[in-house]
Formats: C-alpha cells, structure tokens, sequence
C-alpha cells in the first residue's frame, strides 16, 4: 500500500469511527442552532435536555442518529482528504528551511509519524487544506445541516440533494464563507495546539508503546479542539442559520450576524457551544488516534526486517 493510500485509509476510518459515534452531537447542535430567536427555553442550561425531548417524542431514540447518512457521506471522503492533503502539504512545507521546526532526537518511537513545522507553517497548512476540502464538499455540509434540521421535511437522501442542485451553485456553497471563516483559524490553531500540547505532554508521557501513544495522541487533540472550538464557535451559529434558514434576514454573513446580535446578543453566538464542544473534543481524540494509531502500526509493520529472503537462501 502506498504512502497516500495509508493517509487516505487511515484518514476515512477516522471520519467513519467519528461520524457514527458523536451523530447526537451533531443533530442536537444543530436543532439548538436554527432557532429564530424566539421559542428559547428560559433557562439556558435545560436547553440540550428540553432538545433531546423533542427528538425523541417525535422520531425516538434513532431520531438522535438522523441524517448519519449525510454525515458520512461528508465526513468519510472529507477526513480523509483533510488528513492527506494536510500530510502532503506540511511533508511539502517541511523542505522550506524558513517553515521547518528545528529537528530534536527522537527519544519515542510511537510518538508521531507527521513532518514537524513552525508555528507559521502549522497555521498556514491547517488553515489551507481544511478550506479547501471545505469548498470541495461545501454542498454535502449544506445537506447534512439540512438533513439533521427539522426545518426542512426531506423524505430521502437523494431528493434533498435534488433539491440542492436546483436551486444552483448559491445553494450549493451556501454558507461557505462563514464556514472558511470557523474552519481556517480553527484548523490553524488545532494544528499549533496539538503539536504544542503533544510536544509537551511527551516529557511527562513518554511514547514508548501503542497504547501510551494513543494516549499521547488523544490528550493533545483534546485540548487542541477545546481550545479552537472555543475561539471560533460563533462562525459556527451564524454558517448554520444560513444553510438551514430561508428568511431574508439571515442572507449573507453580516445580515445573519447583526440579526443574531439584535435577537439574543453575545449568547446566540454561542449556541450549542458545549455539544460542539464535546463532539469536537471527542472528535479530535477518535480522530487523531485512530488518524496516527493507524500510520504508526503501517510504519512498524514496514520497518519489520524480511526474514523470508533468508530462510529461502540457498545453502
């Protein structure tokens, strides 16, 4: 298997582990995001309960792992794109002597199988590749908000995105500059806090097995997504009211931001922060440890020596 097949492997078992065990996440961030300003349970902290009330009345318990589908669709092929395209382009990065890290001894051979890079070179290659695998699949983002919100009564897959495609690129890439906008910095920082945090933590938590890796690997990704989660979540409300919401007033980023403002100030920007805080986190620890448990165990299973060739050796 070739080095990018590995990536792009590991990168689609990554997006399916992480799609199919944090869906409830999702769809109740979304529910929690689409309001109007209106109908808001007065105590904000009962909020995610009174949410998983409504669902389950209506749909049940599967009703929490509506629109899966759609996640996969555009979390699989999304995953493993943002996972190689990031590889290759900090692996490109890393020849530049003006955005390579300074290279230490590898004390730890389950550490990380990723090429290191500035802090510079961190952000840009984050905030790069996880907007342009934005763009590519902006229009199964829209599909899967739409799918996961209650607002829009599609009776299959195929017919919502029928429906998408009618309505023409507007429809298409609606919302993708909010998105770009929550995506770019959050990627950027994840990249810097996750090998700032890993690099760290390898002092107190050497490496030097599997499982001690995987460990390495999770703890650094979760308080790298809690962090960027946190920095960038009022992109996130404003790119769901735009994909799921027809009035005119959430047209565009500025129109959807100063109605948000004007209904809810400073809190609606924060809808749904503590689910998309912990799917994030979650996300990020699924993630990045099946991401680098599954390059680490291609890399070991490659360095191992052939003994076939000697045991065939004449003698």
């Amino acid at each position: 298997m070739t080095n990018v097949s590995q990536h792009l492997l590991s990168g689609a078992l990554s997006g399916f582990a992480s799609g199919i065990c944090l869906q409830p996440f999702d769809l109740l961030k979304t529910r929690m995001q689409q309001g109007d300003g209106s109908a808001v349970p007065a105590q904000h902290g009962r909020r995610i309960l009174y949410t998983v009330r409504e669902v389950i009345r209506a749909d049940g318990m599967a009703g929490l792992w509506r629109g899966t589908t759609a996640t996969l669709l555009r979390n699989v092929p999304g995953v493993a794109m943002y996972f190689t395209g990031l590889t290759q382009l900090r692996t490109l990065m890393a020849t530049s002597p003006y955005l390579a890290a300074v290279q230490y001894p590898d004390r730890n051979t389950h550490s990380s199988t990723l090429p290191k890079l500035t802090v510079q070179g961190n952000l840009m290659a984050g905030a790069a590749t996880r907007v342009t695998v934005g763009f590519v699949l902006n229009p199964f983002t829209v599909l899967k908000a739409r799918y996961e919100s209650n607002l829009h009564n599609y009776q299959s897959l195929p017919a919502a995105f029928r429906s998408l495609v009618r309505g023409g690129p507007s429809e298409l890439f609606l919302g993708f500059w909010p998105s770009a906008m929550r995506d770019a910095p959050y990627a950027g920082l994840f990249i810097v806090f996750y090998e700032g945090v890993k690099y760290e933590m390898s002092h107190l938590l050497p490496s030097n097995s599997s499982f001690q890796a995987a460990s390495l690997h999770s703890l650094s990704a979760a308080s790298a997504g809690a962090i960027a989660t946190l920095i960038t979540h009022p992109f996130d409300v404003i790119k769901t009211k735009m994909q799921v919401r027809t009035e005119k007033r959430y047209h565009g980023v500025i129109q959807t931001a100063t109605t948000v403002w004007q209904q809810r100030g400073v809190a609606g920007f924060f809808d749904g922060i503590t689910l998309r805080l912990s799917r994030k986190v979650l996300s990020s620890v699924i993630g990045w440890a099946v991401y680098e448990g599954i390059l680490i165990f291609f890399k070991a299973h490659n360095a191992r020596p052939v003994r076939r060739e000697a045991s065939a050796s004449p003698r």
